[in-house]
């Protein structure tokens, strides 16, 4: 954990909705998160293309292949 980061802002009624049991963050949670976290989000507004299964399992990922 790094100690000199800004703590994140609580979370805003737009930046995620539920999908069954699973939080779902919105485009513009993560326009205001920043940055890409690499984890393959459906609503990632960077861009990002994952080359095989995340780490983590995610529902927002197919699977490739």
């Amino acid at each position: 954990m790094d100690l000199n980061s800004q703590p994140a802002a609580p979370l805003e009624p737009d930046d995620f909705y539920f999908e069954g049991p699973n939080m779902v963050f919105t485009e513009a949670y993560h326009l205001k998160r920043g940055s890409c976290c690499g984890s393959g989000c459906r609503h990632c507004p960077y861009g990002f293309e994952p080359v095989g299964p995340p780490a983590i399992p995610n529902e927002d990922v197919p699977p490739s292949g």
